[in-house]
């Protein structure tokens, strides 16, 4: 049998350990992410909130 030659095109991404930030994205525009969640349930919000003041009061 011959020999074939095999073109492979082959592309690697890698990310450097030095560049990687890991909890930026958690804390990043936080109270505009807690403020949108409670305005979209701000029913369930309140249904929640509601027992636990009232227990603690």
């Amino acid at each position: 049998m011959g020999k074939l030659q095999v073109r492979k095109k082959e592309v690697v991404y890698a990310l450097s350990p030095f560049k990687q930030k890991v909890m930026s994205g958690l804390w990043k525009d936080l109270p505009d992410k807690i403020h949108h969640k409670v305005s979209k349930n701000w029913i369930n919000a309140t249904l929640l909130l509601t027992p636990l003041v009232a227990i603690h009061s």
